[in-house]
């Protein structure tokens, strides 16, 4: 009874490993011996806007400010205005104690006063002089008088005149002095320079100036309805901005809100900050609503390059253009990747391929010619069976993620991004696949 049951046995295992063996057997071969699909990472070819910017940090100052100072000295006795305060240009904003400034254009006017006086007695004296002198003129014509007396009398003519005139001197002296006093007595009052608002306060009331070694400061006034935008700029990128070029900014508090300007100026001479060489541009905006605040940080951006309703094509897809394989020599990409497919990366991007193709070769030549200025480079585009095929393409503008195509795509196509893998034949028994990338 049980060498049947054994027999059984044995031959249900034989036949359970027969049929594992027959199913590797078939699975190894299905995988050495059938061709995988190939797979791509691509992206469409699509039309929009692009731009090419360089990038700044920089902080926003009001375009127009002015501290206003005390020209003289004094205890500020009143201010009326505060901080964030508007103005208009010839307000008064303070008020210095005007005793002292008073006190001396009193004093200068007493002495004026007193100048005129004299003058009106030496006028006197020199009308008397005079006549003296013409009275003593005809004397000594009708030889009546000697002629001491005579000259006498012409010499207190003179010094008549001469003192007259001295005093003349002298009023005019203390005119100018008590107009130097009446400035100062007006000094006292401090009145707005500019239109603009009250950004800070330097000294409160009570508070005494003294102006005989510095200017004090009281406050200081800005126009924020202009701001300008200060950004350093290093001497990589310097060269590529100028006066008038268009340029815009974000602010931190307003990322989303584009603020657009132009270059008003880049100042000639650098800043050398741990030996890194920047240069200073100036942009101007109007910030009617006050949305602009002095100090914040901006991120400026200075457009070099931009079209609009351009075609498209992401950065990746653009293959390094080939160089033409040597006798008994594989074909390399640019890269350095060899390929065993040759017509796969042996596309030249600037001589599309002879017979059909002359009037290719002749658009391409033209657009060449129409765009000097433009980059060569390939592209796969992928044909009606899957397959990926090289483009010659001219590249105008370029981003880091995004380039404008000025000839040889159309919008709509599907190009190749990613690593391109080319399967092996079945029968190499090297077996896997190889991987050309860009």
């Amino acid at each position: 009874m049980k060498k049947p049951f054994l027999l059984k046995t044995r031959t249900l295992l034989v036949g359970s490993l027969v049929a594992a063996a027959a199913i590797a057997a078939f699975v190894y071969g299905r995988s050495v011996f059938t061709e995988q699909a190939p797979a791509y990472q691509t992206a469409q070819v699509t039309r929009g806007d692009i731009e090419v910017t360089i990038s700044s940090a920089g902080k926003i100052t009001p375009k127009e400010s002015v501290d206003v100072g005390a020209q003289v000295s004094g205890q500020l006795q009143e201010l009326f205005v505060d901080i964030g305060d508007r103005v208009e240009k010839g307000d008064l904003l303070a008020q210095i104690d005007p005793t002292i400034a008073q006190t001396s254009v009193e004093a200068n006017r007493a002495q004026l006063n007193e100048l005129k006086a004299s003058r009106k007695q030496q006028q006197a004296t020199l009308e008397l002089s005079r006549a003296d002198a013409e009275r003593a003129q005809m004397l000594y014509d009708a030889d009546a008088i000697a002629r001491a007396d005579y000259e006498t009398a012409q010499a207190n003519l003179a010094i008549a005149q001469g003192r007259l005139e001295a005093i003349d001197a002298q009023i005019q002296r203390q005119t100018s002095s008590l107009q130097s006093e009446l400035a100062n007595l007006e000094f006292t009052k401090i009145y707005a320079p500019i239109a603009g608002t009250v950004v800070s306060l330097a000294a409160v009331e009570g508070q005494t100036l003294n102006a005989n070694q510095t200017a004090p400061i009281i406050l200081t006034i800005a126009d924020l309805g202009v701001m300008t935008v200060e950004t350093d700029v290093s001497e990589a990128d310097v060269l590529r901005i100028e006066e008038g070029q268009a340029a815009y900014f974000t602010t931190l508090g307003e990322s989303a809100r584009r603020w657009e300007t132009s270059v008003r100026q880049v100042l000639p001479t650098p800043e050398v900050l741990n030996d890194v060489v920047l240069y200073k541009a100036l942009l101007d905006v109007d910030n009617p609503q006050g949305r602009l605040k002095p100090q914040m940080t901006a991120q400026v951006f200075f457009i070099t390059g931009s079209a609009r309703d351009a075609v498209l094509v992401p950065v990746t897809a653009l293959q390094p253009a080939p160089r033409r394989a040597g006798a008994g020599e594989q074909a390399v990409a640019g890269n350095g990747d060899r390929s065993a497919r040759g017509g796969f990366m042996q596309a030249e991007a600037s001589e599309p391929a002879a017979g059909p193709g002359n009037d290719r070769r002749a658009a391409f030549q033209a657009a060449r010619e129409a765009h000097p200025d433009a980059e060569a480079a390939t592209v796969l585009v992928m044909n009606a069976a899957g397959e990926p095929e090289p483009h010659p393409v001219l590249i105008g503008l370029k981003t880091r993620t995004m380039a404008e195509v000025l000839y040889g795509l159309e919008p709509g196509q599907t190009v190749v991004t990613g690593d391109v893998a080319i399967p092996r034949p079945n029968g190499d028994t090297r077996g896997g696949a190889r991987f050309m990338r860009r």
